[in-house]
Parts: structure tokens; sequence; C-alpha cells
């Protein structure tokens, strides 16, 4: 019987074009499935088959777990201390072995062995596929509408195929079996049955690669994509930037007539592309990023990672966008947070910084208005400014003289020491359950005791528009951790 055993697996072997191992771990498989329904619980068994002669022997065994960890399955584990009992220099995750009977190849249960042989090959074949497949390096996913499933499309190519989920799909587009797709790879889950690789049509990086495929230049290294954003379907944005002088990057990812640029179009179901040059300078990359529109004038705030964009009452709607799509694909093109603002807008925000900090100057360094305003003037908005800007940039102000500068100086000091203990002893007063709040940074607790939010329940009654101006997050991140915050409101309720 033995014998006839590895005559089966060499023909299965050679039938299936997969490895003898494979064949024989997948009747191991089996035999050791047989053999544990002949136990009680979740026991392990394994099996070991003798390559040459067919013979194999049947083994029960126990995972060695640390003694701290406890039996989560005493049928199949057994702490350190008594498995050294046995095995002197055992180590955690190395296995105790018994050898048990093993059960007759005759009284397997034939369709149940049948069954595990034939998946194990299976799933070896569609590895193999699928290594194959993966070693062409291919970064786009060409093939055929096969099927749909729970509302994702199957996408065949050869005997390979892939997922295209519906949220990863171009918004209105009707694909229907049998129409040819091209989806961008983005990764391979090996546990999904039958459709392994995860497809998109709606990345960024779908545009890039369709790019990439149609421009030449970009493949040999003299340009380059350095970002894009986005509306799937409706429109997008690339910036491009030259390694070359004498490649002008936007003429030539729009090609003759269009024609490189249309194509990319074509496959995305008319998606407009924006191709914008890319720059060092944020603001000059952001003034790109915006087009159409023309700007007026911009002011980036470093600290906030933030633009504000003033443009003329012609180019607002321009620069926005329908539903504020423009703006909103320049910000995620840049990385920027920008705010677009018309010239009153601009000035009236600058009048009310303007006064903010002329009353933080009048109130914290005890001066008059003059004096406030003349620190204005120069360009100083904050206490931290006023104390740790170089001395020499200070004393060049023609309205202070050395003693003013380092008084001065001496105050905004004292000011920010007052101000980090107030801020401590506030930090101080927050209670442990907002504190053990997952998500919260220590940064993130300071500002919310700064602003009075000392409990878990006083986060949960902000509102979102209060919390993202204390903190400063984005309106998705504070409606986050607002409900993670209201969580146990309405634990135990179903």
């Amino acid at each position: 019987m033995n014998r006839e055993l590895l005559m089966l697996v060499e023909a299965i072997s050679r039938e299936k074009n997969v490895e003898r191992d494979v064949v024989l771990g997948a009747v191991e498989s089996a035999l050791a499935q047989a053999t544990k329904k002949l136990y009680q619980g979740e026991v392990d068994i394994r099996v070991s088959v003798d390559r040459d002669s067919g013979n194999y022997e049947t083994f029960r065994r126990w995972l060695v777990v640390p003694d701290e960890a406890g039996l989560q399955n005493p049928e199949a584990e057994e702490l350190l201390m008594d498995a050294r009992e046995r095995i002197a220099d055992i180590e955690v995750g190395e296995y105790i072995e018994e050898g048990v009977e093993s059960v007759p190849i005759g009284r397997i249960g034939a369709m149940a062995a049948k069954q595990v042989i034939l998946q194990k090959i299976r799933d070896a074949e569609r590895e193999m596929l699928l290594n194959d497949f993966m070693s062409r390096g291919e970064r786009i996913f060409t093939g055929t509408v096969k099927r749909m499933d729970k509302g994702d499309i199957i996408v065949e190519s050869g005997r390979v195929e892939g997922r295209l989920r519906r949220g990863e799909m171009i918004p209105k587009e009707n694909l229907r079996s049998g129409d040819r797709v091209r989806a961008m790879i983005m990764e391979v889950d090996l546990t999904l049955r039958g459709a392994p690789i995860i497809l998109s049509r709606s990345a960024p990086e779908f545009m890039i690669e369709l790019f990439r495929q149609e421009v030449p230049e970009i493949e040999q290294g003299l340009l380059e994509i350095k970002s894009c954003a986005r509306d799937p379907g409706s429109r997008a944005k690339i910036a491009v930037l030259s390694h070359d002088k004498r490649v002008d990057p936007i003429g030539t990812c729009v090609g003759v007539r269009g024609t490189r640029v249309n194509a990319v179009t074509n496959e995305l179901a008319g998606e407009r592309v924006d191709i914008v040059l890319w720059s060092e300078d944020p603001a000059q990359f952001v003034i790109g990023a915006l087009a159409p529109a023309n700007v007026s004038s911009i002011v980036v705030d470093e600290e906030k990672h933030a633009m504000d964009v003033v443009v003329d009452e012609e180019n607002l709607a321009i620069a926005i966008g329908r539903g504020g799509q423009n703006v909103r694909l320049a910000s995620d093109l840049t990385g920027w947070k920008i705010n677009i603002m018309d010239a009153a807008e601009s000035a009236q925000k600058q009048a009310n910084e303007t006064d903010t900090a002329r009353k933080l100057f009048m109130e914290k360094l005890d001066v008059d208005e003059e004096i406030a305003d003349i620190l204005i003037s120069e360009g100083f908005n904050s206490l931290e400014e006023v104390a740790y800007v170089p001395l020499q940039e200070m004393l060049e102000i023609e309205s202070f003289d050395e003693d003013t500068v380092n008084e001065l100086r001496a105050r905004a000091k004292d000011a920010l020491l007052t101000m980090e203990i107030a801020r401590e002893e506030s930090v101080g007063e927050v209670s442990q359950d907002l504190r053990d709040l997952e998500g919260l940074t220590p940064e993130l607790i300071a500002k919310l005791a700064e602003g009075g939010v000392h409990t878990r329940d006083d986060l949960a009654d902000l509102a979102i528009d209060e919390l993202t101006d204390l903190t400063g997050q984005s309106a998705e991140d504070a409606k986050a951790l607002i409900m993670k915050a209201r969580e146990h409101w309405f634990a135990g309720q179903e």
C-alpha cells in the first residue's frame, strides 16, 4: 500500500505539474486530519511520510508556552516549567512530541483525503501561478472582467485573478462581464480565496503609472512625477519635475497635440488632468497647483503647515473650484493646507492677528501700544520671537536702544516661564481617564488642558469645530477623537 501511495503521489505530481514534496505534504495533512478525529478537543497532530519508502509515523505534539501566559489550549500546549521536567533544554516555541498509533490509509475517509490533497494541490498551483506573474514586475494588471463578487469585480489575466473593489473603481464607470480593464496592483493578499491581487483604478499611483507608460522620458529618468492628487473620474493634478534643462516637463507630458495626456484621460473615463510644475519653494508650488487661478499674494505659516492665498474677486471661484475641488486637489498635491480668501478677508484676518499680537505684547511685556506696534511692524508676532531671536536682529530696530532690547527680552522670557508653569499645573489637573484615551498624545493633552478640558466627559461634550480650534486637528481627526471619548456613554447598550 505504501508503494502504491508513492506511485499515486508521482502520478499526481506529473499530472498537476506540482512538486512531489507538495503532494506528499498534502497526504501528510490528510492523514493528520483523519487522526485528529480520534481525539477529543483541539489536539495537534503531525504526520511524517518517508519520501523513499512511503512509510509514515504519527505524532501528537504540544507547543511550549511561557509560564506567565497560561494555557489557552491545554490539549495542544504545555507550560515551560512542565516541559522542562521532560526535556531540560527545551525553549518556548518548540514542541514536545509523542508518537501515537498511525491511522491506516485504508481507513481514511477517501473523499475527505482526496479533497484535502486536491485543495493543497490547487493552493500550490495558485501560488506558483501567482509567483510567476509577480516575478514579471508588472505594476498594472490587464485582464478581462470575469464576474461580480459581492459588489467587487473579479478580473482575470491568464489563470491569475485580481479583485477590483467597489471603492477602488472610478465612479459612474460601468464595467461588464467580458470588458477589458486595466488597474494598478496595490497589494497581494494570499489569505483571499480566488483573487489575491488587490487592484485599484482610483488610486493616484495608477495615474502615475499610466503616465510612466505613455511618457518614455519618465522611465529614462529625464522627468519625474513628484506627486499626484485625484478626484477619480472627474479631475486630477500631477506635479512634474525635469532633471534635464532641455526637456520641458509639462509639454513632454502633454505630448504632440495632447496625445499623451489624452491617452491617460481616455483610460480614466474622461478624467481631466492638470499638469503642474513642481518647485522646491512651497509657495511657488502652491501657486502653480492652484492654476488656472491667478494668485495675488500668499502668506506661509510654517508652524501650522498652512498657507493663506489671496486672490481677486474674479479668480475666487476658479481658485476654489466646483464644490471646492480645485483647492482640495491643490492641497492634496502639495501637502499644505490652503486657505483661499479675497483681499478684504485677508485684510480682516491680518487686522485680527495684529490686534491679538498687540494685546499679547501689551499684557505679557507690560508695554504701551506704541512699543507693541513697533514689534509687530518689525515682524515679531510671538513672545518666543522676542525672547530668542538673535540679539543683533533686535538691536537693528531704530526705535530701540540696547537697554530697551535687553529689558524686552528679559520680560518675554519671564512671561514664557510663567505661562509654562501655569500650563504644567493645568496639565496636572487632567484626569487619568482622559490621559488613557487612545489617540491622545502629550501635546494634545497640553492643548486640551490649556482650553479647560480636563476629563473625558469634557472632551466628549465638545463640538468638532471647538476641538479643531483648540488643537488644530483636521475635522476628521477631531470627530474620531470625540467619538472615542463618547464610547463609555454607550458601553453595555445594545
